[in-house]
């Protein structure tokens, strides 16, 4: 695998790919982008200040025509179903060699969306249980916030919370709260 330093430095010796800019997070990569307006975005899914989803979605709903690729070690079928909501043009395993990512990047480029094998299969046998709106509260959970000021975030009733978290520990096979958020993030939902 590689690590943020060295991959442009890795892409840099393909002769058809130019790096325009690197950024450590989420609202650094946002501002180059809109900075350089790159046709490709290569982005993890976990960074400080904003995720890859983050990203990705910010850029879809401002109708930027940057494509996104992520490339991640999370492996989860979870994790791809939401980067495909997000409007991810690529999912792609930092396990994989340097010459297929690069070539990722340039299918990309193309107007194609790539899927690690693995990962699609996976994907297509499980099924995310979780709603929006579950999800929403279970993130809010997982921060330690008690179902009152979840429910005055989220502009929602205490009760109906209550029927969220419960509706989602019981589709997770969870016991508490706090578990169903930690299944829920094990199995990439959150």
């Amino acid at each position: 695998t590689w690590g943020r330093a060295r991959f442009p430095r890795l892409l840099a010796f393909e002769p058809d790919l130019d790096v325009v800019a690197t950024a450590a997070d989420g609202a650094t990569a946002l501002a180059a982008v809109r900075e350089h307006d790159p046709d490709v975005l290569v982005t993890d899914v976990e960074m400080p200040r904003g995720s890859g989803f983050d990203v990705a979605a910010v850029l879809r709903r401002d109708g930027s025509p940057t494509r996104v690729v992520i490339v991640t070690t999370f492996d989860r079928s979870g994790y791809l179903r939401r980067a495909l909501d997000v409007g991810v043009a690529a999912y792609v395993l930092k396990a994989a060699p340097l010459t297929q990512l690069a070539d990722t990047v340039r299918k990309v480029h193309e107007g194609l969306r790539v899927i690690d094998p693995e990962l699609a299969v996976a994907a297509w046998r499980g099924a995310d249980p979780i709603t929006e709106r579950e999800r929403d509260v279970l993130h809010l959970a997982a921060d330690g916030l008690p179902n009152s000021a979840i429910a005055e975030h989220l502009h929602l009733a205490e009760g109906t919370v209550r029927n969220y978290l419960s509706t989602a520990m019981a589709k997770l096979g969870a016991r508490n709260r706090t578990e169903a958020a930690r299944f829920a993030r094990d199995r990439g939902y959150l």
